[in-house]
């Protein structure tokens, strides 16, 4: 590293420990042992989609106790009155990549060490949470390896604030394939931003290395590159259903699962065949593929805003044109994946364009055609299940973990409130008020 980058790094490690100081002593700390009522005007019951008014939250150490108009207000408990404001529980975004930042992202991953990538994904989760997503689900480090184990344990043991995490480490990817560093020159043998594994042996014993250095879950590319011409969408698939099948059952062997970077045919079919997760971006599904994920209950996690971000900063017109052209394309399939009934869950793919800002993906789902109650209850009681984390958030009831946000306005009317969150509390703790 050379000493101007050194100094960068340091820099970024001062700024960052200047601004967590205060909120990482206050998540060292357990949830506290006494009780704690949050009062607002309204509350949001996603589950049967309606605005309690007034609403009120009691929470003890790290739970939700009692969620109405009115709960018990036990002797000593805080209260926290919110106003005129709407509570509801901590947003979920199913797609992140808190090794990126926006700038060149095969750069910035050759260019920029490990350690200082790390230091950016913990400035990434803090402005997360911040900004309302009390739980993430992290889709690969972009050649920074299990450094995400780092991040999620660090997070989960109070050192610093942060989601909620599920980890992929790497993602997995073939030679030459997606993730693949085709830009430069072979003799500089720089390094792919994916691990390697060119058949079904070599998927498990990559997947086998990642679950041992701390994965929650693993990541596959199953397609790309991808091209629009004439409005006839394509694009390449990487592994075969076999192979994504074997993927599928070595993850079930430890209880854990495969989310796949599933563009189009006839890769998404191949992924629903072999039941993973999850499909990510989705932009083209067959009729098959839509039957076996409503059969199999799959989510398809469209990411709009990214196709969105890359659409307004082209490098040229010309790549700017193309990009508005694939988003065209995939806002035209979405709307016949919603007719068809597939399973929604809400991820931004932020990292590329600002964390923090991603309460944007739920707004564009609803302008793409999906009620603002439909996309919330996509975010929330969905985005649960996929995490793993079902009956534990997503809802304001009993026995939940209290992550408790708050916004101005009521977001079933106007689902662009979610973007400007006032209040933040993960666990019990509060990180925003």
């Amino acid at each position: 590293m050379t000493n101007q980058r050194l100094l960068s790094s340091l820099v970024v490690l001062f700024l960052m420990l200047r601004g967590l100081t205060s909120a990482a002593q206050t998540q060292a700390q357990p949830a506290t042992q006494h009780a704690i009522v949050v009062h607002a005007a309204h509350l949001l019951d996603v589950r049967n989609g309606r605005v309690v008014s007034p609403g009120e939250v009691l929470v003890q150490g790290d739970r939700i106790v009692e969620v109405g108009p009115r709960v018990k207000h036990p002797a000593g408990a805080e209260v926290i009155d919110l106003g005129d404001r709407t509570l509801l529980p901590g947003l979920i975004d199913a797609h992140v990549h808190l090794f990126l930042h926006p700038g060149a992202e095969d750069l910035q991953t050759v260019q920029e060490s490990v350690p200082q990538r790390t230091i950016q994904a913990l400035l990434a989760a803090r402005d997360d949470l911040m900004a309302g997503f009390t739980a993430e689900r992290d889709m690969g480090t972009e050649g920074a390896g299990s450094a995400d184990t780092a991040v999620r344990n660090a997070i989960d043991e109070g050192l610093v604030p942060g989601p909620r995490l599920r980890i992929s480490g790497n993602a997995i990817n073939i030679l030459g394939g997606h993730e693949d560093a085709i830009k430069f020159n072979p003799e500089q043998h720089v390094l792919p931003n994916a691990t390697y594994a060119n058949n079904k042996n070599e998927l498990v014993s990559a997947m086998r290395q990642q679950f041992k250095e701390g994965a929650d879950f693993i990541k596959i590319y199953e397609t790309g590159p991808d091209a629009v011409k004439d409005g006839k969408f394509s694009t390449v698939y990487q592994y075969t259903e076999a192979e994504l099948a074997g993927a599928v059952q070595e993850a079930a062997r430890v209880g854990s699962r495969v989310a796949v970077h599933a563009t189009g045919e006839p890769g998404t079919l191949f992924a629903a065949q072999a039941g993973v997760a999850s499909i990510d971006h989705a932009n083209q599904l067959s009729d098959e593929t839509m039957r076996l994920m409503r059969e199999k209950q799959i989510f398809a996690v469209p990411t709009f805003t990214i196709f969105e971000y890359f659409a307004e900063h082209g490098e040229t017109p010309a790549q700017a044109a193309r990009e508005r052209g694939m988003l065209d394309f995939k806002t035209q399939e979405f709307r016949k994946q919603i007719a068809a009934g597939v399973p929604m869950a809400v991820g931004s793919d932020v990292g590329p364009f600002p964390h923090g800002t991603q309460a944007r993906e739920l707004v564009l789902m609803v302008k793409y055609g999906m009620p603002p109650l439909a996309v919330i209850q996509a975010d929330l009681l969905n985005g649960a299940k996929l995490l793993g984390w079902e009956g534990q958030i997503g809802a304001l009831e009993a026995g939940y973990l209290a992550d408790v946000i708050a916004v101005s306005g009521d977001p079933l009317q106007d689902i662009g409130v979610l973007g400007n969150v006032s209040f933040v509390m993960k666990g019990g703790v509060v990180y925003k008020k």
